[in-house]
């Protein structure tokens, strides 16, 4: 019999955690809470867990740091932001900084159990994925490893963060196909909301910074004015050789 998954629930509100608790594990999860920053990021860094449930605005460390720590680490830890700060900015900001997922305050916790349990099956398809998916990736002047999670470029590392990486490889297997932004939202982060585009700009931005030689004047991840972006083929013009 399969072990639960580990679900960590970071949130100062005692209710509401409360409420998280009982729901997670009436569906099979297991279940630990802090009300606390410091202690968060202890937990993090001593024992894995499948999913992170993080309020933003805590004691100690606040919730925008434990994510940009959570996605500095090896590991990959599924992140749903749940918090009282609902603007726009505050939800592109989470999710830029590697958050899969933003819930607003007030919120059913029957939508937040529904998005864990479709976080969890998206991770574990694109696990699958990678697994099937395992060969090299060798194009434009790039080695993807995608076991390894490891990029070169013409032959010296880059330094990518999870979301920059699987959004490299997305493009690298499908060379010349263009891809709007909430096609890339769907394919890559797993969800397709409105209003969340500017997220997909930042991270290519990011990515260009990494794996151009020029990224005011890209080779290899082409905009495609009015449809959205693409990995050039190696005859495209301007494309590396």
């Amino acid at each position: 019999m399969a072990s639960p998954k580990r679900i960590l629930i970071v949130e100062d509100d005692p209710h509401i955690a409360d409420l998280m608790r009982m729901h997670l594990q009436d569906e099979g999860f297991a279940t630990a809470h802090t009300p606390d920053g410091d202690a968060a990021m202890r937990m993090l860094e001593r024992e894995r867990w499948d999913a992170l449930v993080l309020d933003l605005m805590l004691p100690g460390v606040d919730g925008l740091e434990i994510c940009r720590h959570a996605r500095a680490m090896a590991r990959y830890t599924p992140i749903i932001i749940t918090s009282a700060r609902s603007s726009e900015v505050h939800r592109i900001l989470g999710l830029e900084i590697g958050a899969d997922d933003y819930l607003a305050k007030p919120f059913s916790v029957l939508e937040l159990v529904a998005r864990v349990k479709a976080l969890l099956r998206r991770s574990e398809a694109f696990a699958r994925g990678a697994r099937l998916e395992s060969g090299t990736v060798e194009i434009g002047g790039l080695r993807i490893d995608p076991i390894a999670r490891e990029v070169q470029v013409e032959g010296r590392p880059a330094e990518l963060t999870p979301r920059e990486f699987d959004l490299l490889h997305f493009f690298a297997r499908h060379p010349g196909k263009v891809y709007s932004r909430m096609d890339l939202l769907n394919q890559v982060w797993g969800y397709s909301h409105d209003g969340y585009e500017h997220t997909v700009n930042t991270h290519i931005n990011r990515l260009r910074m990494k794996v151009e030689a020029d990224a005011a004047a890209p080779r290899r991840i082409l905009t495609v004015w009015g449809r959205g972006y693409k990995f050039a083929l190696p005859d495209d013009t301007g494309t590396p050789p």
